[in-house]
């Protein structure tokens, strides 16, 4: 069993950066490959960003390429997603998300491929 818990949401101006993070429970955090999915009002939960169980190789949805800068640190348990350059786009609830698939499979897509899933925490970026 894996908790997730997000912080680091919050109001930002556009041209402007967050620092995400996620903090999971349990002892075996470095067996799970992690990910970002975004939910924007009125639409469907997104993928954005996964990151292998090593940490060694990440995946990004196109849009946010080049932006959002995903890392881990599995000795204190946590995964960042800092995020720059933001846009009103950006806007959405953020949700870290766990799973054994993507430990050495980066990109996954498909959320119901993802075991455990933080509440989320609301990401707003104004114009």
């Amino acid at each position: 069993q894996v908790q997730l818990v997000e912080s680091g949401g919050g109001l930002v101006q556009a041209g402007g950066s967050l620092r995400l993070s996620c903090a999971a429970s349990g002892r075996t955090f470095s067996t799970y490959g992690m990910g970002w999915f975004r939910q924007a009002p009125g639409k469907e939960r997104v993928f954005v960003a996964s990151i292998t169980s090593s940490g060694r190789s990440t995946y990004y949805t196109d849009s946010v390429k080049g932006r959002f800068i995903f890392s881990r640190d599995n000795a204190k348990n946590t995964v960042n997603l800092q995020m720059n350059n933001l846009t009103p786009e950006d806007t959405a609830v953020y949700y870290c998300a766990a799973s054994r698939k993507a430990a050495i499979v980066p990109g996954i897509p498909d959320g119901k491929m993802w075991d455990y899933w933080g509440p989320g925490t609301q990401v707003t970026v104004s114009s």
